[in-house]
């Protein structure tokens, strides 16, 4: 056996935005169960209610709406990567935001305030394709993966999920193959999962009306997709790039 048979297979690192609740929280302890490192962004301070090894010291702060702090958690991002083989495996861009009106509902196109539009694309749009680009040199040197996550909502009018909301991750849905086309040369891969309606402390009043229409009958659980999420971040997916995979249960049929 030659040395390099011998080696143990160096640790793969994933960055994470919207860790701290849901499906983000399910998909920082799968990854960090295989032994993934993970680095978690986002606009609240890391939270003990979604622990894993290293999460206090691997999380970062930024403001997603404000695309000069996007900037400079890049900066963050890349110098803790130097720390190891400055090799990013994977990018999951979870992060997002479903503004309501002063009553908790939702917001139309003719409701929407026009700042409201602009924030909640900033989050939802442009701060993905932000952070891919900027870590686009550790991702190539990983062959990494990139998981953008649309909705539901962006393939259909939704009962509770806004205008806003809805055009921008059909404008995700959209940038995912784009992204898969410009990004694919480089060795990554770029594929997007779209959750329909999962059983986490967010929903919507009134969510449990819509299980009658769902095929399977039931809620999906934020665990079946951060494994979704998982397989295509690593080998078994090697062949998959530009998917959309939809994870509602058949309600999309």
């Amino acid at each position: 056996m030659s040395d390099s048979d011998s080696m143990p297979e160096a640790r793969k690192t994933v960055v994470l935005t919207g860790a701290s609740r849901g499906i983000g929280h399910a998909t920082v302890k799968r990854f960090s169960a295989a032994g993934w490192r993970v680095i978690t962004c986002s606009r609240q301070p890391f939270s003990d209610k979604c622990p894993w090894p290293m999460g206090p010291e691997d999380h970062i702060q930024v403001d997603l709406s404000d695309p000069e702090t996007i900037d400079v958690a890049v900066s963050e991002i890349r110098e803790r990567l130097e720390t190891g083989e400055s090799k990013l495996h994977a990018l999951i861009n979870n992060a997002a935001i479903s503004p309501k009106d002063s009553n908790g509902g939702r917001l139309d196109s003719l409701t929407t305030p026009m700042d409201m539009w602009r924030a909640v694309f900033q989050v939802n749009f442009f701060a993905p394709i932000m952070l891919a680009r900027g870590l686009m040199e550790e991702l190539r040197a990983a062959d990494g993966s990139i998981v953008n996550v649309t909705s539901i909502a962006g393939m259909r009018v939704h009962p509770f999920a806004g205008t806003a909301y809805a055009t921008s991750k059909a404008a995700l849905a959209s940038l995912t193959r784009e992204m898969a086309a410009d990004f694919g040369p480089f060795g990554i891969r770029v594929n997007a999962i779209a959750p329909g309606e999962i059983d986490t402390s967010i929903l919507s009043p009134g969510t449990e009306r819509l299980i009658e229409q769902i095929p399977l009958r039931r809620l999906g659980k934020p665990d079946e997709v951060a494994e979704t999420i998982f397989f295509l971040c690593n080998a078994p997916s090697s062949y998959v790039t530009g998917a959309e995979i939809h994870i509602n249960g058949g309600q999309h049929v």
